[in-house]
This record gives structure tokens, C-alpha cells and sequence, in this order.
């Protein structure tokens, strides 16, 4: 399908004065929000835990979790917690943000879209 690539707004929940925009990977293979250790630095977020990493060639490290930043993106926003990467890094988008957001990929278009089942807001499935 090749790369999904969206601008995407970081503001920090406990400082709104700190705010980012950036072009961020959509990663459906990825889980959670990915950003580099100085745009996490830049946004004043606090180290909130450590994570076992596990990256698709399979090698695993420790890293850390820091939070929290509303993330906005195609009209929606949420709060979630930043995994750290290395300084250069690609920032991503995991499908925990996709999944809160109700966000979806088009693979016609490549492109993230609003969920056509619920195009006005998130719709949060309770099964």
C-alpha cells in the first residue's frame, strides 16, 4: 500500500502553550503514538513509565513512556501517552490513536479518513 504520511498536531495536556505540528507515518502495525526524545522535550512531557519494546525485526528494548499530549488529527482529538524514540526519528501513529479516534486508512487513496460508519464523530465500540 505504500506510506500513509498526515500532519498531526502534539499539544501538551498540562501546558497548551507547547505545541507541535508535524508529518507523522499512519502505522497500522504500530501501537501507540511514536515521537523523537527532542519534539518530547519540546512539548515539556514528563517520563510516566518504561515499556518492553518490540520493533518488527523482532529485537526488543526498553523505552520510555511519557504523557500526555492531545493529539489532533482530521478534525479529532484525543489524549494519549508518547513512546520516545531516538532524536531523527520518524514520528508514527499507532492504531491505538486510529482505534480512539475512529480514524481509517483508504488503501484506494492512501489516505486517513474519518470511519464512513460514523463520519460526523469517534464512534467507540462496546461488544
Amino acid at each position: 500500500m505504500g506510506k500513509v504520511i498526515e500532519r498531526v498536531k502534539f499539544t501538551s495536556l498540562f501546558d497548551p502553550n507547547k505545541s507541535i505540528e508535524v508529518e507523522a507515518v499512519i502505522d497500522t502495525g504500530a501501537t501507540m503514538v511514536v515521537l523523537p526524545q527532542n519534539l518530547v522535550d519540546e512539548l515539556g512531557l514528563k517520563k510516566v513509565r518504561e515499556v518492553k519494546v518490540r520493533y518488527a525485526n523482532n529485537a526488543t528494548e526498553v523505552k520510555s513512556i511519557y504523557g500526555v499530549v492531545t493529539i489532533e488529527i482530521k478534525g479529532r482529538t484525543g489524549n494519549f501517552d508518547v513512546l520516545a524514540e531516538a532524536e531523527g526519528s520518524q514520528p508514527l501513529i499507532g492504531q491505538v490513536v486510529l482505534e480512539v479516534l475512529d480514524l481509517v486508512v483508504d488503501p484506494k487513496t492512501r489516505t486517513l479518513i474519518p470511519n464512513p460508519r460514523s463520519p460526523d464523530m469517534p464512534m467507540i465500540e462496546i461488544l
